[in-house]
């Protein structure tokens, strides 16, 4: 149950998507200059969720191993981002970063690296969109590889009843007649979330303001 502070209205939902948008826009055009080729990267989907639900979430989708890249950002709200993929979708994104000239055991060789620096210009793009269009600014971390569930990247504690909150986006990629599905997850504590609503309620008032 998500309590009533931190729950977005529809307004704020459709906000939170616009920014993810742009921001996913965004980090499509700085892939496609890393990998010189078209990339198409939609958000058809937002929900914040427990940590529970969230680590079910993709363990009802995903049923193989899970590669993420981890992130952590501070500022007026901080947490920790995740770019997450199947592990078989992680490897036909490093041929495609790659260029697809590379045998298997050179993929495996970079994967790591060319993973990080995929996450790096994903979460970097997406995070530095909204913290400007909300009008503040984040630091991030630098890009490290995890694998692991559901329950392992979102760091649940079953035995535990207070988690903190998912932001979750499902994302499909499209990179060079490669379909790589992936999410990018935001873990977030509850205060951090209420500021974010707060900030989206400050961005709906200016956007309605301009166009009054």
């Amino acid at each position: 149950m998500i309590p009533d502070e931190i729950a977005l209205n529809e307004l704020e939902r459709d906000a939170l998507v616009e920014i993810v948008n742009i921001g996913v826009g965004r980090a499509a055009a700085n892939l496609r200059k890393m990998i010189g080729d078209q990339v198409l990267l939609s958000v058809p989907s937002i929900e914040v969720v427990s940590r529970q639900r969230a680590a079910r979430l993709i363990g009802e989708r995903e049923l193989a191993g899970l590669v993420a890249v981890r992130q952590d950002f501070t500022g007026p709200f901080s947490g920790r981002a995740l770019l997450i993929f199947p592990e078989t979708n992680s490897l036909e994104l490093v041929r495609a970063v790659t260029g697809g000239a590379l045998g298997v055991d050179e993929v495996l060789e970079m994967e790591e690296e060319a993973l990080a620096e995929t996450g790096n210009v994903i979460l970097n793009s997406c995070l530095a969109t909204m913290a400007n269009m909300l009008k503040r600014s984040l630091s991030m971390t630098i890009p490290e590889v995890l694998r692991g569930d559901g329950a392992t990247l979102f760091e649940v504690d079953f035995a535990s009843e207070k988690q903190g909150l998912v932001l979750f986006l499902y994302i499909d990629f499209s990179v060079r007649n490669h379909n790589i599905r992936g999410y990018i997850a935001m873990l977030m504590d509850l205060p951090s979330l209420a500021t974010l609503k707060e900030l989206l309620d400050e961005f709906i008032a200016r956007v309605v303001g301009d166009d009054g």
